[in-house]
């Protein structure tokens, strides 16, 4: 799993690390090991294995992460590979829209 990568810059995963109390939980939940322990905080260590599941959002105990699970970039290009549909997010569209 640890080559396992979604498309480049496209995720809605965000996390405030000043509010962040380096209890691991989103490391536990994480199925992509997106995130690593650094200095007792949460870091992301690599935002496109990310696939916006919400996990680790939902289990945070101080709001410190948030992702639009299944609503992002990522989850419409996947679910236009899927369907042969066209990709539809909620981006807003522009240039780093998907």
């Amino acid at each position: 799993m640890s080559k396992l990568r979604y498309l480049e810059n496209v995720t809605t995963l965000k996390l405030n690390r000043d509010v962040c109390v380096g209890c691991g939980m989103c490391l536990n939940v994480c199925p992509h090991a997106v995130f690593v322990l650094v200095r007792n905080k949460a870091v992301i260590n690599d935002l496109n294995r990310c696939m916006e599941c919400g996990a680790c959002a939902v289990n945070c105990p101080v709001a410190a992460l948030s992702v639009k699970a299944g609503v992002g970039c990522a989850s419409a290009i996947i679910y236009g590979w899927l369907t042969g549909k066209e990709p539809s997010c909620d981006c807003g569209g522009g240039s780093d829209c998907c």
